[in-house]
């Protein structure tokens, strides 16, 4: 009689931790129950989680912070994430993410922060991250993007550090470039950039550093860079300039 009283606490104890989220109330992320109302930050970084990122993350719609960084994530990135409308950050870099950027991405028109860095993401870079006028950090580095640089790249008029290094990009270097004055850093090596470097980008008088070398560039280097006067560095090298910029 013992050993059957043991046995139907051991039951009612395994039972309860089994317990399915309320539904309506909690959402279930990873063998965790989120409460829907009070969930505002995720941080769930260097946790070891595999597998895809559930679209029911979505659901979570008073998230102002996502971080699953350092982790082992792949598939797409679901669209369902652009329901989180009072996103500030969404970090997830350093995963194994792959597919394309969804264009729900849009969607997050208060997203201060966007790290999508050291995946395996492809396709073009979706227009609707025009959208994204709040953005101060766009770090797309490290993954299979393709295409040109969106031209309305250029409205993101609060962007302080762009990189987009390390990705097959292509095309010309859009002038729009020149109209983000409050950029401190872009980088934009290891692509496939061809043509010339837009006089514009000798606008960009806050800018400290400037990554282009390793691309297909071509032409005159311009004297318009010369007026950047608060470059700690730059890099021109492997590409196929007929000049170099004194600085």
């Amino acid at each position: 009689m013992e050993n059957l009283s043991k046995i139907f606490i051991l039951s009612f104890f395994s039972i309860s931790f089994m317990e399915d989220c309320i539904p309506a109330v909690e959402v279930e992320l990873w063998g965790e129950c989120y409460n829907i109302k009070t969930t505002i930050k995720l941080n769930l970084s260097g946790s070891g989680l595999t597998g895809e990122i559930p679209s029911r993350l979505g659901d979570l719609t008073n998230l102002y912070s996502i971080d699953l960084s350092n982790n082992r994530l792949s598939g797409e990135i679901p669209s369902e994430l652009g329901n989180l409308i009072n996103l500030d950050f969404l970090y997830l870099q350093d995963n194994r993410l792959s597919g394309e950027i969804p264009s729900s991405i849009g969607n997050l028109a208060g997203l201060n922060r966007l790290f999508l860095s050291s995946n395996r993401l492809s396709g073009k870079i979706p227009s609707s991250i025009e959208k994204l006028k709040k953005l101060e950090y766009l770090y797309l580095f490290k993954n299979n993007l393709s295409g040109e640089i969106p031209i309305s790249i250029g409205t993101l008029l609060n962007l302080f550090k762009l990189d987009l290094s390390s990705n097959q990009l292509s095309g010309a270097i859009p002038s729009s470039i020149g109209n983000l004055t409050n950029l401190n850093s872009l980088r934009l090596f290891n692509n496939h950039f061809s043509g010339q470097i837009p006089i514009s980008i000798g606008n960009l008088i806050k800018l400290e550093f400037l990554f282009l070398q390793n691309n297909l560039l071509e032409g005159e280097i311009p004297i318009e860079l010369n007026k950047l006067k608060n470059l700690k560095d730059m890099r021109f090298d492997n590409n196929q300039f007929k000049n170099k910029i004194s600085k």
